[in-house]
């Protein structure tokens, strides 16, 4: 058995995730549903990962999933931005998560004059 959510793997017997709290499923059925990079879209790139991670936190909150990619390098010294952060969401939450950032950004807008 495997948790859809997590990917956690329990044995046989158990049926609710111990971290998530959903139903189990059987592991041959979950390896037809991976999910692929082209489920994915990009709804937000930025330089900051503080404000990333507190606008996928309005998207959690929102019950929206989603993840944060970064491809910066932490093994090099730290030169200044160089590589964007992008927030994804699967392609069917894509608007509502546009919809919730631009409300944030302009409410900020708002804050600031």
């Amino acid at each position: 058995m495997i948790c859809p959510k997590c990917e956690c793997e329990y044995v046989d017997g158990i049926k609710v995730c111990s971290d998530c709290g959903i139903d189990l499923i059987p592991v041959d059925e979950f390896e037809g549903k991976l999910i692929h990079p082209k489920d994915w879209v990009i709804v937000y790139t930025g330089n900051d990962l503080i404000e990333t991670e507190m606008l996928k936190a309005n998207l959690t909150g929102a019950e929206i999933e989603s993840i944060i990619l970064s491809q910066k390098d932490r093994s090099y010294i730290y030169l200044g931005e160089v590589s964007p952060i992008k927030l994804l969401v699967k392609r069917k939450d894509a608007d509502e998560a546009l919809q919730i950032i631009n409300d944030i950004f302009e409410s900020k807008a708002d804050d600031e004059e």
